[in-house]
């Protein structure tokens, strides 16, 4: 994940044990055959993505094999690429595969967009991945897509202006608040960390943590409940933060975030795995100083949520779903992919793959020496064992994050803003919502 991948980032993973709704919303598609043509020529797929490394990873299992071919297309990130896919959907012109976030599977599942993958993937997700990352992919007692990547919310902190205040690493809030009153009173032009303009995706990992279950289903209806008591603790707590100066309210993802970060003006960054990338190239003279460290948890119980995720779908109307599952069998679960993936990025990469045994390929080409002798991915998958099992994403999040950014830093005015925008969203697609 980088910054120029802000869809990617704004992604949140989805747990839907009990989406039931899906599989009758989606109709139950089987995709369709994916033999190889009579004239014994290899299948050719399409393969649409914004990832970085996508291009060079078809290529690789291009030369691996020979029955299938994989033609790859550099789509948009964004909402624009999602606009193009659904278009595509819609014209009967899709691609055979694509990327996606978690958060918008149950959507564009429930739009009938997707192929049902449970018989050529089910049982690869089953075996291959991890109880907690296998529900963000299993919706409504059907797979839809394969993940890639789990993306834990971490706590990254400058080891130096710790010591320098006296400060040790917090397990909780309250002493993460504790920190940010000592270092502030100490040196009142540093602040714990930048958390303003409102990023809804951030917020919704910071809610998820706390037990926050912002969809959920009740019969045949859905339930949306942003504005709950968990998430509006985790609001109150950081508008808490910025009101009395110990947050930056400098706004996130942009280059004041950067100048801040890089010159020492805050003392920690809550991000996730993949954040663990960006730290060599957006602030080099800082190598050494910072350390990876848990989430801090409310109650001391080691927890987190998650911040971002990418998985592979084949969208509506492909011939070749079985083909299609093979290429993202390896893109997800061999070694190889991994590799081809992150020796072409011209940038680092920290990205852990929800396959454990991608982890090792993805370790070997990350360089961590910017942390010390800290052991990044060990972190990142320690983390990954703590996040809270039961989150649920539902059919109209996208509409929900672009009403909370409307609504800017206030975080308590992002929930209310994002449960007035669910609510409506949900009966304008002439779902059912419970009361």
């Amino acid at each position: 994940m980088s910054r120029t991948h802000r869809t990617t980032r704004l992604a949140l993973a989805a747990s839907a044990a009990s989406l039931a709704l899906l599989a009758t919303a989606c109709g139950g598609g089987k995709g369709s055959d994916a033999q190889a043509p009579g004239d014994g020529k290899p299948v050719t797929l399409t393969f649409w993505s914004a990832t970085a490394g996508a291009k060079e990873t078809a290529e690789a299992f291009n030369k691996a094999q020979s029955d299938i071919k994989v033609q790859f297309s550099l789509v948009p990130a964004g909402p624009e690429g999602v606009t193009k896919l659904s278009n595509a959907v819609k014209g009967g012109n899709a691609p055979d595969i694509a990327t996606m976030d978690y958060s918008a599977l149950p959507e564009y599942a429930s739009e009938g967009n997707l192929e049902d993958l449970t018989a050529a993937s089910g049982e690869l997700v089953r075996k291959e991945f991890p109880e907690a990352v296998q529900s963000l992919v299993n919706l409504g007692g059907s797979t839809w897509a394969v993940p890639f990547d789990v993306t834990p919310i971490q706590l990254y902190y400058r080891k130096d202006l710790f010591r320098k205040h006296g400060v040790e690493v917090p397990t909780t809030w309250a002493e993460y608040r504790t920190a940010a009153e000592k270092i502030h009173r100490a040196d009142p032009g540093l602040t714990i960390t930048n958390f303003g303009g409102g990023d809804p995706a951030l917020l919704s990992g910071l809610a998820w943590q706390a037990g926050a279950q912002w969809y959920g289903t009740k019969g045949d209806a859905w339930k949306v409940d942003i504005d709950d008591p968990a998430s509006r603790k985790v609001a109150a707590y950081w508008d808490g933060l910025l009101k009395d100066g110990l947050a930056s309210k400098t706004p996130l993802w942009g280059e004041g975030e950067t100048k801040e970060r890089a010159t020492g003006k805050v003392a920690t960054i809550i991000g996730a795995a993949w954040s663990a990338g960006n730290f060599p190239v957006s602030y080099p003279d800082s190598k050494g100083k910072w350390g990876i460290a848990p989430l801090p948890t409310w109650d001391g119980t080691p927890s987190t949520g998650m911040y971002g995720g990418t998985s592979y779908i084949v969208p509506k109307g492909s011939k070749h779903t079985e083909a299609a599952a093979r290429f993202i069998t390896w893109v997800t679960t061999d070694p190889e992919a991994m590799t081809a993936r992150l020796s072409s990025l011209k940038t680092p990469s920290s990205a852990l793959p929800a396959n454990e045994g991608m982890r090792a390929a993805a370790a070997e080409e990350f360089d961590g020496s910017y942390f010390g002798d800290q052991d990044v991915y060990k972190l990142a998958g320690e983390a990954a064992a703590t996040i809270v099992p039961g989150w649920t994403w539902g059919p109209v999040q996208q509409q929900v994050t672009s009403a909370q950014m409307a609504a800017g830093g206030d975080h308590t005015k992002m929930l209310s803003a994002g449960q007035a925008k669910g609510e409506t969203a949900v009966k304008d697609r002439g779902l059912k919502l419970a009361q």
